[in-house]
């Protein structure tokens, strides 16, 4: 039963992951897309990248929910990189939606 909880955080903590680093990688392709004049494709990348974040935001709320026993503790390191990359997803979100706007905003202004 002790190992079934080990796996079960490992398996959380990789589920915040792996969804936010998708999230974070579809921010840095919806800056790139502004880049190029693209907002349209931009716009989408974000909103998609917000939904694949949303469910690494509610795994991160079931871990946090989870009871965690003294045995779990080796899993803290990758608990704790898991919650980093969700800050720092959610960051990049902000920061991708400010640049796409003020690119979007010049591109508007040169025509």
């Amino acid at each position: 039963m002790k190992e079934e909880k080990k796996i079960d955080l490992e398996e959380m903590a990789l589920e915040i992951i792996t969804n936010v680093g998708t999230a974070r990688s579809m921010y840095v392709e919806a800056v790139e897309a502004a880049k190029t004049g693209n907002f349209e494709e931009a716009h989408n990348l974000v909103a998609e990248g917000e939904k694949i974040f949303v469910n690494g935001h509610h795994a991160h709320a079931d871990l946090v929910n989870a009871k965690i026993g003294v045995e779990e503790l080796q899993y803290m390191f990758l608990v704790m990189h898991a919650e980093d990359q969700l800050m720092s997803a959610e960051t990049l979100k902000i920061v991708c939606d400010e640049l796409i706007d003020m690119l979007e905003a010049k591109a508007k202004q040169a025509n």
